[in-house]
């Protein structure tokens, strides 16, 4: 796990080592860099990197890291899991290994196979290599979109690196905010791929690549989840049997270190699953790392269950409480996301790394169980409004506009009437507008209120809410449920659960590693019906029967927590403070972007009790914090 950066452009002596400062959190242990000439011009190419030693702990492991001859050179970003086998069969065609790091597989695999050398990685990465005989540049990111990866053009010049904030020292980089892409952290609570916050800087898209040559880029996908086909299914034994092996090889390749290594443990099936696997491959010692909340918020509370799995399994186990003093993380948080993100899960991601750093390097986490079987509200929600949809429209509309205000909110972690509400209102549009109301901070019609009229039309411009195209659209159409699952898969998970995990990892030094995201593992789950996933009303009924037998019954039966916060207490009582600070009447005007009157009534309707606005508040609260760190004087951006 490291972090990587370069350049294609004029020389700037001090631009390497500025956009390396920025990424030393992601690599303490050792910093590297390198430039050459470009052929036929004034251009030069530099490659940069920050190292965190997991792999050959020695200083074979350095990077930028040349081939035997020294013409072809990366930086990278990740782990490749299969590459002890990748390096015999290359040792088998004669190629020299100087190092035993899975850095050096990733450039001999190239001189072999040129850019589809990535379709022969099992991992998680983020490379550039630069050729110097074919005087070209190619960037590669993986399959699900575990590594982060930014690039931004300017003429015949490039620029890309594992973070935002790295491209920033660029001198044709300007810090202007995109329309489009804050439009969609207001709908989304991220900014999508390909976008970023800022104009001319984009995000590389999971399985893609791009090539630069002769001063052109080229962007291309390598690996596409919606080719997958869907085979009949094999006895429910035989598939119970499969997922398990699966699962289990996903979890050995990732045991792979030379450093300590443990587990995020929610509580939950996936972090729970994990550990099983875990035990099942080794008896050694399994750290495993959990976050908690007082008694006053224990609804939100799953330390019970990790308790659980943690002495059913017998590992070494660690708890953290965490308090709500947000407001001294805060500025770590901007920090490190370098855009708005607004997933209030950041925080106590952030506090696990914080707490696991200190025991290992590495650790494994369940991100990705949720996208592949089914796990969310939202997925048992699309599977009844089909049935629903059955409701004469006129019924549907009357229901949505009849029942809907009358719907009380809650700031516990079960909202069920704010679920219905937004279950009936669902209704009566069609499922792909259905899904975006269900995961929409801002939906439409309180978007329009909030925005000023030039930023409105700014969000008419760039239809931030346009519909699916190409292979998606044709699913919502055919299979809403399909589509929901490969939605979350391609969007929500890299967007925003792998981008967190990444951030708030890698803000501590410490290597995240999610067996869920194995590619093979991807393809096999995929190549199943959602309806096995989903098997009637049972939120992830295959895995709960491959793991069976394996995990406590109490696990298999609780109902999904998910890693929240109790965010909607926190704003009525100790985070009011920060919230009256960054959205004040003056701190609003003078940003010229919502009404106040707006974002008044959501606060006053969130302090009294009357609805629960907190993550539309929690996100414009960030968006400030923001604005503040990199766009104004007080900041110091």
């Amino acid at each position: 796990m490291c972090g990587i950066c370069g350049y294609i452009g004029s020389r700037e002596p001090n631009l390497l080592p500025a956009m390396l400062r920025t990424l030393e959190h992601r690599g303490p242990d050792d910093e590297g860099s390198i430039t050459f000439r470009v052929e036929q011009g004034t251009s030069v190419v530099g490659l940069g990197h920050t190292r965190l030693s997991i792999i050959d702990l020695s200083a074979a492991g350095h990077e930028p890291m040349a081939n035997e001859d020294g013409t072809v050179w990366l930086v990278f970003n990740g782990e490749i899991y299969n590459f002890p086998e990748l390096r015999k069969l290359l040792e088998y065609k004669g190629h020299q290994f100087r190092s035993h790091t899975d850095a050096e597989v990733i450039l001999h695999l190239y001189e072999e196979e040129g850019e589809a050398c990535v379709q022969k990685l099992r991992g998680m990465f983020a490379f550039a290599i630069w050729d110097q005989g074919r005087q070209r540049l190619l960037l590669a990111r993986d399959r699900l979109g575990e590594k982060p990866l930014y690039y931004c053009t300017h003429g015949e010049s490039l620029g890309f690196a594992s973070e935002l904030k790295a491209l920033l020292p660029l001198p044709w980089v300007q810090r202007e905010v995109d329309p489009a892409a804050l439009l969609a952290y207001l709908t989304c609570g991220y900014v999508p791929q390909p976008l970023s916050i800022f104009q001319g800087i984009r995000k590389l898209p999971p399985a893609h690549l791009l090539v630069w040559e002769k001063g052109n880029c080229t962007v291309k996908r390598y690996w596409s989840p919606h080719t997958i086909q869907i085979v009949p299914p094999p006895t429910p034994s035989t598939m119970h049997e499969q997922l398990r092996a699966l699962l289990q090889e996903a979890v050995k390749l990732r045991l792979i270190s030379d450093v300590p290594l443990g587990v995020f443990l929610s509580g939950g099936i996936d972090s729970s699953a994990v550990v099983a696997m875990m035990r099942a491959v080794g008896n050694g010692p399994i750290a495993t790392f959990s976050i908690g909340y007082s008694n006053r918020f224990r609804s939100y509370n799953e330390l019970e269950y990790s308790r659980l799995v943690a002495r059913h399994f017998g590992t070494d186990h660690h708890e953290y409480i965490v308090e709500p003093q947000v407001q001294d993380l805060l500025p770590d948080l901007v920090y490190h996301f370098d855009e708005p993100f607004a997933d209030s899960s950041a925080i106590p991601t952030y506090l696990v790394s914080r707490e696991a750093r200190r025991e290992v390097t590495v650790a494994l986490s369940g991100i990705g169980g949720d996208e592949l079987f089914a796990g969310y509200p939202r997925h048992l929600g699309m599977r009844f409004s089909l049935v629903y949809e059955h409701l004469p429209y006129f019924w549907r509309r009357l229901l949505a506009s009849s029942l809907s205000p009358y719907l009380p909110d809650s700031l516990t972690s079960r909202s069920l009437g704010n679920w219905a509400r937004r279950f009936l209102e669902g209704g009566t549009v069609p499922p792909q507008a259905r899904y975006q109301g269900w995961t929409a901070f801002f939906a439409p019609p309180l978007l329009a209120k909030l925005c000023v009229p030039e930023f409105w039309q700014e969000r008419i411009l760039s239809r931030t809410d346009q519909p699916a195209e190409g292979p998606l659209a044709s699913l919502w159409a055919k299979d809403p449920l399909a589509a929901t699952l490969l939605t979350d898969l391609t969007t929500y998970l890299p967007d925003d659960l792998l981008a967190m995990g990444d951030r708030m990892s890698m803000a501590h030094g410490l290597e995240l590693r999610p067996p869920f995201c194995d590619h093979r593992l991807v393809e096999w789950t995929l190549s199943l019906s959602p309806t096995l996933r989903l098997k009637g009303w049972r939120p992830k009924a295959l895995l709960k029967k491959a793991l069976r037998g394996i995990l406590p019954e109490a696990v298999l039966r609780h109902r999904k927590q998910g890693f929240m916060i109790p965010l909607g207490q926190w704003l009525q009582g100790e985070l009011r403070p920060l919230m009256e600070e960054l959205l004040s009447e003056a701190v609003v005007k003078k940003r010229g972007l919502f009404h106040w009157q707006t974002i008044a009534w959501l606060k006053e309707q969130h302090v009294s009790g009357k609805r629960n606005f907190a993550d539309q508040l929690w996100a414009l609260m960030i968006l400030e914090a923001w604005w503040q760190r990199y766009l104004t004087a007080e900041g110091g951006g």
